[in-house]
C-alpha cells in the first residue's frame, strides 16, 4: 500500500498525524483508500499502482475463463498485455489494446485522473482521456507477480472480518519491540 493510502484524512496538525500514524502501526489492518467513483469489477477486477507501473487484471471479452494481465510503465509508458499464463495479447501491436484501455479507464475511476497521471508521469489536460497521451512501446513483462497478487487479493476477500491479527502475518515484529 502506498504511503499516500496510509495518510490520515483531515489531520489538523503534525501532532494529529503522528498520533494517527502511530495508531495504524499497532493494528493489523489499514484504512483502504476508497475509490474516487464506484467501480464495476466484472471487466477489471484488479487494478493497482505498484512496481513503477499501472497494472491489473482484465477479463477477456470472448472467454469467461481467460484473463489478461496488462500494464503501463511509469515514465517510458511501455505497454504489456498477456494472459495469466504469459501468452501475448494478439491485439497489442505498438499501440494499446482494449485490455490496456479498459485498465487505464478503471484506474482513473479508482484513483482519479490526477493521481494516475502523476504516477505515470504524463500531462493530461483537463477534460481529456489518459490514453490519448500515452504513446508507449510494447515491452513484455511477466504476468505472474501481478496475477499472484490478484489471487492473494481474492483470498483476503474470503477472510471473515476480525480485529485480531491474521495468522499468516503474525511474524511481523511489533513496533518498538526489543530484539
Amino acid at each position: 500500500m502506498s504511503a499516500r493510502a496510509r495518510e490520515p484524512a483531515g489531520a489538523g496538525g503534525s501532532e494529529a498525524v503522528d498520533a494517527d500514524n502511530a495508531a495504524w502501526e499497532e493494528r493489523s489492518v489499514l484504512r483502504v483508500v476508497p475509490p474516487v467513483e464506484p467501480r464495476k469489477l466484472a471487466k477489471v477486477p484488479f487494478v493497482e499502482l505498484a512496481d513503477g507501473r499501472l497494472q491489473g487484471v482484465v477479463s477477456s471479452g470472448s472467454d469467461i475463463e481467460r484473463v489478461y494481465v496488462s500494464s503501463i510503465s511509469a515514465g517510458d509508458h511501455a505497454l504489456s498485455c498477456s494472459t495469466n499464463n504469459n501468452r501475448p495479447c494478439g491485439a497489442l501491436h505498438g499501440y494499446a489494446c482494449k485490455h490496456i484501455n479498459l485498465l487505464a479507464d478503471e484506474a482513473v475511476v479508482q484513483y482519479g485522473l490526477d493521481r494516475v497521471a502523476r504516477y505515470l508521469r504524463v500531462e493530461v489536460p483537463e477534460g481529456e482521456r489518459l490514453m490519448a497521451h500515452i504513446n508507449g512501446h510494447v515491452e513484455r513483462t511477466p504476468a505472474a507477480v501481478v496475477f499472484s497478487r490478484f489471487l492473494r487479493h481474492l483470498a483476503y476477500l474470503e477472510v471473515p472480518d476480525s480485529t485480531g491479527p491474521l495468522t499468516e502475518l503474525h511474524w511481523f515484529p511489533a513496533t518498538g519491540a526489543v530484539r
